[in-house]
Order: structure tokens, then sequence, then C-alpha cells
């Protein structure tokens, strides 16, 4: 099908979510102005998963992207559930007993966060039960463990992707009389997803990253050019620290089948992520569960295989990988992402896109024709290209499906293609796959007014 530039707009514009911070008496407190985001799904339903949130007890903001793989259950569960668990290892002592007593008292609770999501994420009301007394259990323990210490921002992120994980390998031992629900659990626990959160206060940024999402940071040098700096490192095949890691805690007998053709086992392209029992229970426990399991358990072909070579489990670990960054006024944006942005596109690019769509300013980069033989004719086609693109460059009024547009339709001069992006999007589901992944992506503005003024009390 040939799409016509509105119809692509529609499909790229669907998912869209933008969030401006309010201003408080005039002064916007906040280190960050805003945020775009956006997915363009490939997989039939999206495995990808989006979310945002203000904590409402401690001050901060909570952006992050989750990538599903076996299906999009325990992206789902984490996108749902972990913020909770960030936003409850935050808070202080008293916070904690007053929302217990509360709790024990069938008072209303203090809200903890305020979500800011677009209409296609929903939450599970089913499981919405568990899950709460799942994060009860483990803010009681917090308020057991209190050391009366401050708590630190790096351990609480930590923590809490730690215990998010377990709880959900625990739902998935313990099942549920409620057959929706026992499904429900397996299906999460033995799914997986990757994830990338941020952390944003005042002039402290964190990142906690676990599998190959990306967190990247926008910087403007002095001349006003852009550049890009890593916030998160993947863990796969690729990061020789990661496969270090791997062999490190398996005996010296696997370290020839711990790591076969770029994949975990041979199977799994992250090496960190949620769920994903296959490769974290015992082969006893994976047979008792599915064996006592619901018969649609059963049906699927991915929970009765064990990955081969499967000796001294477990394989894969939840924990993330956190990066602290102090923000510095020449820090204008911060962009989270699931790899099908990645793939398709270098940082320094994405660096650029972004920061000329923020700025509004467009660097005249001389063309590059890098070794095509190119006729006048041509060079004047693509300069008339050009000029048409510089007056229609903004028509996006989200970065997120700005940088999304270019991912998908960029041609090999860097420039966005309309019959290419035509062609990207009209792909039947079962072809989309093939070409490329879901795309999710958050683009977080910061001002740089507050950061500056902040470095200055400091």
């Amino acid at each position: 099908f040939y799409l016509t530039p509105p119809q692509v707009n529609s499909i790229l514009k669907a998912n869209e979510y933008s969030f401006k911070v309010p201003e408080f008496d005039g002064k916007n407190v906040s280190s960050v102005l805003g945020f775009d985001s956006n997915q363009l799904p490939a997989n039939a339903p999206i495995e990808d998963r989006r979310s945002a949130a203000t904590c409402l007890q401690t001050r901060g903001m909570l952006l992050g992207v989750f990538d599903g793989h076996a299906g999009c259950a325990c992206a789902q569960a984490v996108s749902e559930r972990l913020f909770y668990y960030i936003a409850v290892s935050l808070l202080p002592h008293e916070t904690l007993l007053e929302i217990e007593n509360a709790v024990e008292s069938g008072r209303a609770l203090l809200p903890i966060l305020q979500w800011h999501k677009h209409p296609n994420d929903y939450f599970s009301k089913e499981a919405s039960k568990l899950y709460f007394n799942s994060l009860r259990t483990y803010w009681q323990e917090l308020i057991d463990l209190n050391s009366g210490e401050t708590t630190d921002v790096k351990e609480a992120l930590i923590n809490a992707f730690k215990r998010l994980d377990n709880d959900i390998s625990l739902e998935a031992q313990v099942g549920d009389p409620n057959s929706f629900l026992n499904y429900l659990v397996l299906r999460v626990a033995f799914s997986g997803a990757t994830a990338c959160v941020a952390h944003v206060d005042g002039v402290d940024l964190h990142v906690a990253n676990t599998g190959d999402s990306r967190a990247m940071l926008g910087v403007q040098e002095e001349d006003g050019s852009w550049s890009a700096v890593n916030l998160s490192y993947d863990h796969n095949a690729q990061n020789e620290r990661e496969v270090e890691r791997v062999k490190t805690e398996h005996p010296k007998s696997e370290e020839k089948s711990l790591v076969k053709q770029d994949r975990l086992l041979g199977l799994l392209m992250p090496f960190r992520a949620f769920g994903d029992v296959k490769f974290k229970w015992s082969i006893e426990l994976q047979k008792r569960v599915v064996e006592s399991g619901p018969d649609q358990l059963n049906d699927n072909e991915y929970t009765k295989f064990i990955p081969p070579n499967y000796h001294t489990p477990p394989y894969l670990t939840a924990e993330p990988e956190v990066i602290h960054h102090k923000l510095r006024p020449q820090d204008k944006f911060l962009v989270l992402a699931t790899d099908g942005l990645w793939e398709t596109m270098h940082r320094q690019d994405v660096a650029r896109i972004v920061g000329e769509y923020l700025t509004g300013v467009h660097h005249q980069q001389p063309i590059a024709v890098g070794g095509y033989k190119v006729t006048l004719g041509q060079m004047h086609g693509l300069l008339t290209e050009r000029r048409a693109r510089i007056s229609s460059v903004f028509e996006d009024q989200n970065a997120a499906t700005h940088l999304i547009r270019h991912a998908v339709g960029n041609n090999e001069f860097g420039t966005v293609d309309h019959e290419r992006l035509s062609k990207m999007l009209s792909l039947p589901e079962e072809l989309a796959r093939m070409y490329r992944d879901d795309i999710t992506i958050i683009v977080v503005q910061f001002n740089s007014h507050v950061i500056g003024a902040c470095q200055n009390e400091e």
C-alpha cells in the first residue's frame, strides 16, 4: 500500500504522549521541563511498555522503558509495579509507618505516585490486589529493617529491581486459587523484560538499567553542536565485562556453553532481565510449577523446553547497573529507548536530531553523498528536498515522534524519505517484525536555568 503523508502521521502519532511539568508561583522549581514519549509497534501485540510518574512523598520523577520478550506479560507487570517498589524504597521510615497504619485501620492511603499515562497504557485491574499485597509485605520488611539512615537512591533502585523480580518469581511458585490470576502470574514469570529507568531529582540523575534498552544524554557544546553521553551499558554479548561477569558466576566446565551465538545459553539476547524463570529456576521447580499449572501453560512451547547445558542456575539476574550523573546546564535532554531505536540509529545522530528539534535550529550539514556518484540534477533534487524538509521538519509536536520518523524513514543520505516511511509503516504484521523491532522512546527535556541555579547553590 502507498500511504499518504496524513496516513503516515496518524500511524506515527497514535501513541504519542506529552507532559509539561506545571510551574509553581511563576517559578519552575523542577529540573525537568517535561517529556515526550511515543511507541511504534512491530510485534502484534506490541511487547514494549513505558511508564512515567512523579513521586509525591519524596522529590523526583521516574521514567522508564521496558522491552518484553516471549510475550508482553512481564513487561506489562514491570511497567505497572516497578515504580511503586522504587518509591517505597525511597520513603522515610515515618512515611512508611503512616502508610502501614492507614492500611491497618482501613483509612485512605497517601498517594505515592502521580502517573502520567497515555490511554493505551493500561493497568491490569484483576491483579491489583495481589500486587498490592506483595508491595505491602515489602514495605513492612523495610519498616522492620529500619536503620534510621536516609536511603541512598542507588541502593533503593537496586533493591527495588531485585525485590520485584523476586516477587514475580514467588507469586508464580505459590500460584493463585483464581485460575485467571494463576495463569497471569505464570505468564508474567515465564516471559521476560528488560528495563531502563531514570530517577531525576534536582541535579541528581540516576539511571538503573537491566538488559539492552539504553539511556543517552544530549549535551549542547559551546559552539551549539550536539554530542551524546551514554548513561547505560548494554547487558549482552557485545559487552565484554558482562560476558566476564556471567563466566565468573559459573564453573569453568561451563565456559563454552554459557554464551553461544552471542546469546545466553545460545537462547537469550539480554544477559539481565526480569521474569524469564526458565533461566533462573531449577529444573525440578520448573517441572513442578508447569505440571501443577493451568492447561494453557502446557500448550505453550516456551514453558516446556529446558535450556540446553542447564547445570547451575540461575543464569540470569534482574539486578540493574546504576549510573549517577550530576546535571549541568549544557545537559539539555535525556533519551530513554528500547533497542528498536538503537538498532537503526547511532547515538550521535539521535543527539543531533533531538537537539535540533528542541532548539528549532537546523545546523546545515554539507550534503554528504558518501561515495555515491551524484548528477547535478540529483544534487538539485537533494537540495530542494532539504529546503522542503526544513519547512516541514517541525510538523511533529513531539520529540519522540520526530525521532521515530527518522528511525524508520531515514534513507542513505540521512534524510527522511516519505516513500521509505510509507513502505515500512504499511508492512503487514507478520512481516513488520522482520524489518524492525518495537520502538519505544521517552525524551526528557531539562530546565537549564534551574540546573544552573542549583549548581550555584551547591
